[in-house]
């Protein structure tokens, strides 16, 4: 049976080893510089078949490397490898061997038209079944429209809440276009060409990168759990020359993982997964999620055993700060993991660079550093506006396409508290809520340390530099062409700065239902109405979407919702005299009162996804996975729809005893929730 989407949709629907590759202009892998040791897709497939542990092992990658072909084998690590006693004194190619069966290096066979890649199986069947547990209908809307998923929004039933409405369903028929989709996209086959023609040439790979981990220099890290898979054209108006690269996170071992599995649990994935798109739905640059598989045989060790699961994501590029780093890092050693002195990568620094300016839309390095700034700085203003506390802004974090990504120990705050730290490994707060613009900077003052030489030289020869650009330059040169760089770029910060500050108050501003632009409007009455939150310990959501129903001729009313019976009498008369100036700001907008709260519906969530929600989802998942399927796919519906009256926000004079189970469900999912989860703090590995 055709899925509804595919009933309804006028695009050719494509299976997903048959959606078009990006043209090699458009690819990272054919603009960027492979690992030497795996230079090429038939060079991996030819690793694969003898010496597969190769594309496994921690190392090193040479200064000018920005990736690293490497495919998909979410198995435990260390490997669970039995060797007969026959064997065990022989060369060690009967691990080879055995890793070797479960590589993808078998054709598969498939019901799908061919394309431009073949999809690969291994020998020997891995370790227990997939479960598609969620798939974004709005992510596959925005990014991969001409997708065939087949039944799988059948699979994954009716979005529901209630628990007692959730049903074990019976094991579905097999169905081909549904069946590919799970395998791909739970790393158990793989998408690749192995062709000798290196315009036709494909295959799986993981990005090299370095970074400042809470404040210090951690030396080569890389993607240790996340796997790109397809770089797809993106066919949205407006959008030539873009791609979708789709990414596995969770999916195994790449040579970046050092001494970890490479795999993602359940709890960390489901994390992702919602994150990324509630994130989408409030407005705020993020990578997307498209789909949540479930691995339930595999084990995972973290501070207990677990299962794994992998989480697919979707961004034009998922290029960081870190990248450039690599290239030029500073000469610092790092004791843990192998960071040492790294080797200078000067023409990797400019083929990256000027593959980032296309991405960018710029033209001069100098312009892609400001470019970067600007989006981060945006990003920022957005995370600030809404709450948002990324947890690890590590350099190796921050995309230089100015989207939030490497959703962790995240959080969306809840009683405001401008000093919250969401990460309970950031002992120092680094990352605390009021710190994340700066911390921005940081990021961007490491992407012009590391960049400033290739600016110099540019400035120095008045455009663009050509290969072999730094070839024979002594130190003594390169620290020239670093000083002249670190000056052209020297108003970066305050410019970025300037970006955040005027999209911070922006986004306040239509919180509070304010259109017209007014310059006494950040102090005399967004500061107060943030400091008012924070004294009086208020929910900083629900507060902004109460504040909607505030109406000039009677202020009392909305104060009976802002505030509880226990508040003092000192709190309400303050909270009185600022709605008595904010009523007289109204008066200089137009519009009418309802005209407003339906602004201010559209900007200020209904629904958040807050810690509690998570943990919540979490542990029905991890208790029933397949059976939390309705559940998983309800809180996605609200998280991607925030804005909606959900739990019959316009009737909450009705008692909850007499709304039906479901939407008495959608209104508790709205609520604060249990004081026990208000500042709840997460783990790195979370």
């Amino acid at each position: 049976m055709r899925s509804t989407r595919s009933r309804m949709s006028s695009t050719k629907l494509l299976p997903i080893a048959s959606l078009p590759l990006a043209p090699p202009h458009l690819s990272l892998q054919h603009n960027l510089t492979s690992d030497p040791l795996l230079a090429s897709p038939k060079k991996l497939h030819d690793v694969q078949l003898a010496y597969p542990s190769a594309q496994r092992r921690s190392r090193i990658l040479p200064g000018n490397s920005h990736f690293s072909h490497v495919s998909p084998l979410p198995i435990p690590f260390p490997f669970r490898i039995q060797v007969p006693d026959e064997e065990k004194d022989k060369d060690g190619q009967w691990i080879e061997d055995w890793l070797s069966g479960r590589e993808a290096t078998e054709p598969a066979e498939k019901a799908s038209e061919e394309g431009e890649l073949k999809l690969w199986k291994s020998k020997k069947p891995q370790e227990g079944p997939l479960q598609l547990l969620a798939l974004s209908k709005a992510c596959l809307r925005d990014c991969f429209p001409s997708l065939d998923v087949g039944d799988a929004f059948e699979l994954l039933g009716t979005p529901k809440l209630a628990s007692n409405t959730t049903t074990q369903q019976d094991e579905p028929a097999p169905h081909a276009v549904r069946d590919e989709l799970t395998s791909v996209l739970g790393g158990r086959n793989v998408l690749a060409n192995n062709s000798d023609d290196p315009e036709k040439a494909y295959a799986p790979w993981s990005l090299r990168y370095c970074g400042h981990q809470f404040g210090n220099w951690a030396g080569q890290l890389g993607d240790g759990r996340a796997i790109s898979i397809l770089e797809t054209p993106n066919t949205s108006p407006n959008a030539e020359g873009q791609v979708w690269e789709l990414q596995l996170k969770g999916a195994g071992r790449t040579p970046f993982s050092r001494t970890a599995d490479g795999l993602a649990v359940l709890r960390s994935s489901i994390r992702e997964f919602l994150g990324a798109e509630a994130m989408h739905a409030l407005g705020i640059p993020t990578s997307r999620s498209l789909s949540l598989v479930g691995l339930p045989e595999v084990p995972v060790e973290r501070e207990r055993m677990e299962t794994a699961a992998i989480c697919s994501r979707v961004a034009p590029s998922f290029l960081r700060i870190g990248n450039f780093e690599a290239c030029n890092g500073p000469n610092q050693v790092f004791l843990f993991g192998g960071g040492g002195k790294l080797e200078k990568g000067w023409e990797g620094m400019r083929r990256l660079t000027e593959w980032t300016k296309r991405l960018l839309g710029v033209q001069s390095t100098h312009d892609m550093v400001r470019e970067v700034a600007k989006r981060n700085m945006r990003m920022g203003a957005a995370w600030q506006a809404y709450g948002f506390m990324h947890g690890v802004m590590n350099t190796d974090n921050i995309s230089v396409l100015g989207l939030t990504i490497d959703y962790g120990p995240y959080a969306f705050m809840d009683i405001y508290d401008p000093h919250h730290i969401c990460n309970h490994t950031d002992q120092e707060g680094r990352y605390a809520y009021r710190l994340q613009p700066t911390m921005l900077v940081f990021a961007v003052r490491a992407l012009k340390e590391a960049i400033a030489p290739l600016v110099g030289a540019e400035v120095e020869s008045g455009g663009a530099v050509k290969e072999g650009w730094a070839d024979g330059a002594d130190e003594e040169t390169i620290e020239a062409w670093k000083e002249e760089g670190m000056d052209a770029m020297k108003h970066v910060e305050a410019e970025g700065m300037k970006v955040f500050e005027e999209e911070h108050w922006s986004l306040l501003r239509k919180r509070l239902g304010l259109k017209e632009q007014v310059s006494s409007d950040p102090d005399r009455i967004i500061r107060p109405y943030l400091d008012l939150m924070d004294t009086h310990s208020m929910d900083f959501h629900s507060t902004f979407r109460a504040l909607g129903d505030f109406k000039p001729s009677s202020p009392d009313a909305v104060l009976d919702r802002l505030l509880d019976s226990s508040c003092s009498f000192q709190a309400r008369q303050t909270w009185q005299e600022w709605l008595k100036i904010y009523s007289e700001r109204l008066g200089q907008e137009k519009g009418t009162d309802a005209e407003r709260k339906e602004y201010m519906r559209l900007a200020n969530p209904r629904f958040v996804l807050r810690q509690w929600v998570l943990e919540e989802v979490i542990k029905r998942a991890q208790e029933d996975a397949e059976g939390s399927r309705p559940l998983l796919m309800k809180v996605l519906d609200m998280a991607s729809r925030p804005f909606e009256p959900w739990g019959a926000e316009d009737e909450l004079e009705t008692a909850d005893e007499e709304l039906d189970e479901e939407t008495r469900e959608e209104r508790r999912f709205c609520g604060v929730g249990s004081k026990q989860f208000l500042g709840f703090q997460c783990s790195c590995s979370s």
